[in-house]
């Protein structure tokens, strides 16, 4: 069974993630368009994840809460 915490954790990373996404794509369109990439190494990162169990914004949130069960974190 999941935690509140962990269920805290999940929607923090989805939090951040939906950030990263809004962020690039609202750069790309009033400065410079090469923000889309941040959008799109994002993406990579998120399509690479259940493969190779790894999260960068997980890892970050995994130090920050030791209390919690890990997630993505390689294993």
């Amino acid at each position: 069974m999941t935690s509140q915490k962990e269920i805290i954790k999940i929607r923090v990373h989805d939090g951040i993630v939906g950030l990263l996404y809004l962020g690039s794509i609202s750069l790309a369109q009033q400065f410079n368009v090469d923000w889309i990439y941040v959008a799109v190494g994002v993406a990579l990162l998120q399509i690479a994840s259940p493969l190779t169990k790894f999260c960068p914004v997980y890892t970050i949130l995994n130090k920050l809460m030791p209390d919690t069960k890990p997630i993505q974190n390689g294993k």
